[in-house]
């Protein structure tokens, strides 16, 4: 993880304020739409930190970083993987035009059984970000919310 303290606390504030806004703690540093489905891609990790790590040393917020960039302390600015269609644009998606009040999701909580590292995602990590452990360490917790309307 980025070695910068106070960046890191502000990061996990982030995550933390989208997690009790939207009930999943999607990056803090793309706008979210409130619905989980289309949020999947961006709950932390996301899915495109793996490869902007090895190409950058660094994810898209540089919460998580390698060794060399870690040790240097200094991380550069990363290009938006993310296709535009996903990127949430106010203009066309509106978290309060969204009618949930019946809407029951499922979402995939994996956990590595070694070390209690957490991730959302449709299948578990390759490898554990935190202790290299296999995907077979890895457990699935099934999460079943009723999202309530505005």
């Amino acid at each position: 993880m980025n070695p910068d303290k106070k960046f890191l606390n502000d990061l996990f504030e982030g995550l933390k304020t989208n997690e009790d806004r939207f009930g999943y703690p999607s990056c803090p540093c793309r706008p979210a739409t409130g619905i989980f489905e289309e949020d999947r891609d961006i709950i932390c990790p996301c899915d495109y930190r793996d490869q902007d790590i090895i190409d950058f040393g660094a994810c898209y917020c540089s919460l998580y970083v390698d060794k060399k960039t870690y040790d240097s302390g200094k991380t550069k600015p990363i290009p938006e993987r993310r296709p535009p269609e996903k990127i949430f644009q106010e203009s066309t998606t509106k978290i309060m035009d969204v009618n949930k009040s019946d809407v029951k999701e499922t979402r995939k909580l994996w956990y590595c059984k070694q070390c209690g590292y957490t991730v959302f995602r449709e299948d578990p990590p390759y490898v554990c970000p935190i202790c290299r452990a296999k995907k077979e360490f890895f457990a699935n917790v099934v999460i079943s919310t009723q999202v309530e309307s505005n």
